[in-house]
């Protein structure tokens, strides 16, 4: 028992939930890189093999499973990863390990007769014919023909009672999103940070430090799932492009407040965003403070605390929703904050319009990572965000950039002159 990787796991690799008589057979498992993804997808096949739960018998028994798929990118990705890999079936594997016969690509386990079949995504064609009990799909998000791939193995599925296993680290694909919201799939989710036991000193730290908060590493590390619209006004891509920290005095900085319509916590959030001009005369986005289910008073203290930290000139706060109220209310944290009131006239995709092409220009940066407001900024089309919820990070942006950088068109002051 002591040599067991079931007395050493995590609660996300053991699937428990099969236990409900109605539970899905399909357990899509995406991860981060290093999370554990492989080595949940090889113990899993060796528990099917030799009958061992929580992967096999969850329901029916000590059932053990005798004809499996293994399908991966490649075939040469599916020996060197899935089956010989540090993590691979024949790695982890007690006793006696699975033959591996080339010419026949399969895995045979000697002691209960049990085969595995190796496939390519490169070849969808072989899949037809060939029946299955159970099926491990690697990194599927990368497949080829990914579509024509996963047809013909679910066509192949069809002895027992199958199980699927699919790992993968996730990509935008049409598919992928589909399984993901597929009442017959049970979906965990992994970040690489989960299973820093199992990872060489220093690498967490190191990929952290550079790509945390960052598109890939939100992907990569964290296992989001993290896409862009076709009609959106900004790319993910630009903004990283133009993030870098602050490297010199700012002049004029500004924060600007978007408030909801009411402070219920179901309505909308009250978008705070600060931004100040570098020396060149360039905007810098310095910070979210976009705050949910506050109070007037409660988004009030948070903007003023904003100001005071960041030492701005003033709040610019759109008065639509609330009129006066929204300059009182901010009066009544703090008197002695500036506060220039205004008030929107044109639509939203309009009065953003502009401010994007800031950023297409190079005028616009950011001084480090805002997820958040990134994923809002990469999700805002024509008809507004895709959820149908305010964009109200994007509208608080909106004011603070134009702020500095469209209103008179003139130049801007420098803080102290």
């Amino acid at each position: 028992m002591a040599a067991e990787w079931f007395g050493r796991t995590r609660p996300d690799q053991i699937p428990l939930w099969r236990l409900d008589e109605d539970a899905p057979d399909t357990w899509l498992v995406v991860g981060g890189r290093g999370a554990g993804k492989t080595r949940l997808g090889a113990e899993w096949v060796n528990g099917l093999v030799r009958g061992l739960p929580p992967y096999a018998g969850m329901k029916r028994g000590l059932d053990r499973y005798g004809l499996i798929a293994l399908v991966g990118e490649t075939l040469a990705d599916v020996r060197e990863v899935m089956i010989d890999g540090p993590s691979g079936i024949r790695t982890v594997a007690r006793g006696v390990p699975p033959r591996f016969e080339a010419t026949r690509r399969r895995l045979v386990w000697d002691e209960t007769g049990a085969v595995a079949q190796i496939f390519s995504s490169e070849d969808p064609e072989s899949l037809r014919g060939p029946q299955f009990e159970a099926a491990w799909c690697d990194e599927l998000a990368k497949w080829k023909n990914l579509e024509a791939t996963w047809d013909m193995l679910q066509f192949g599925l069809r002895l027992g009672a199958p199980l699927q296993l699919i790992t993968t680290t996730p990509r935008p694909v049409k598919l992928l999103k589909g399984l993901m919201g597929h009442p017959r799939v049970h979906l965990t989710r992994m970040r690489t940070e989960d299973n820093a036991r199992n990872l060489a000193k220093g690498f967490l730290d190191a990929v952290s430090s550079r790509y945390g908060g960052t598109r890939l590493g939100r992907q990569e590390l964290d296992g989001e799932l993290v896409e862009d619209r076709e009609d959106a006004l900004w790319r993910r891509d630009k903004i990283e492009a133009a993030t870098r920290p602050v490297d010199g005095a700012l002049g004029r900085i500004v924060v600007a407040v978007d408030p909801p319509a009411s402070a219920r916590k179901s309505s909308d959030a009250c978008g705070i965003v600060a931004a100040g001009l570098d020396a060149d005369g360039k905007a810098v986005v310095l910070a979210d403070a976009t705050i949910s289910g506050a109070s007037p008073a409660g988004w009030a203290a948070r903007a003023v605390a904003l100001y005071h930290r960041l030492e701005a000139d003033c709040i610019v706060a759109e008065v639509n929703q609330g009129g006066d109220m929204v300059a009182a209310v901010l009066r009544q944290v703090d008197a002695t904050v500036p506060v220039r009131s205004v008030r929107a006239s044109r639509g939203k995709w309009l009065r953003a319009e502009p401010v994007a092409a800031l950023y297409e220009q190079g005028r616009v940066r950011h001084a480090r990572r805002f997820p958040e407001l990134e994923d809002e900024m990469c999700d805002f089309g024509p008809n507004g965000l895709s959820s149908g919820r305010s964009p109200d990070r994007v509208d608080a942006l909106v004011w603070a950039v134009g702020e500095l950088m469209l209103r008179g068109r003139g130049e801007p002051r420098v803080r102290g002159v």
